[in-house]
């Protein structure tokens, strides 16, 4: 048994666990990337923080809340945000209530390329990974993350549902 201080050595098995989860990790961000912007000219960030904001009541969010849920620093979200703003997708406003608030909200042609882009977008995530699953491994997947995600986001500051399926 290891101690505390200890760091107990991966078995053969663990370590394959480990090393294939760490290669989809890196891999598929990038096979994200490239479907979305072939197809949409978004980055798979751009397209998480318009759905995010589609999602979200009256298509608007604190950028605070915003850079919470997509795991974003604040300068990096905004950044995005600003480029966002230039393609016309996004515009920001100062909460009326409270003046050091700063809103990020999804325009009417931010809604139109949110909504353009999900079915592709879908297509890709079913092949890449859906697809490759059966209906029970698609439940084990769902419940491994589950596990995982109360271990790294204990507040659900992504704002993922931890419900049963």
């Amino acid at each position: 048994m290891c101690s505390a201080d200890d760091a107990c050595p991966l078995s053969d098995r663990e370590m394959r666990a480990w090393a294939r989860l760490e290669a989809v990790v890196e891999l598929l961000p990038g096979a994200l990337d490239s479907q979305l912007q072939r197809d949409a000219q978004l980055t798979h960030f751009d397209y998480l923080v318009l759905a995010k904001l589609a999602d979200h009541d009256e298509h608007a969010m604190r950028m605070t809340q915003l850079a919470s849920s997509t795991n974003a620093t604040l300068p990096r979200l905004s950044h995005v945000v600003t480029r966002l703003e230039h393609r016309g997708f996004v515009e920001r406003t100062t909460c009326s209530s409270d003046r050091r608030v700063t809103i990020a909200r999804l325009t009417d042609d931010g809604l139109a390329k949110v909504v353009s882009s999900t079915p592709g977008h879908v297509r890709n995530v079913r092949d890449i990974v859906i697809d490759q699953l059966t209906a029970e491994q698609v439940g084990q997947l769902s419940e491994i993350c589950n596990r995982l995600l109360h271990r790294l986001d204990p507040e659900n500051r992504l704002e993922v549902c931890r419900g049963h399926d």
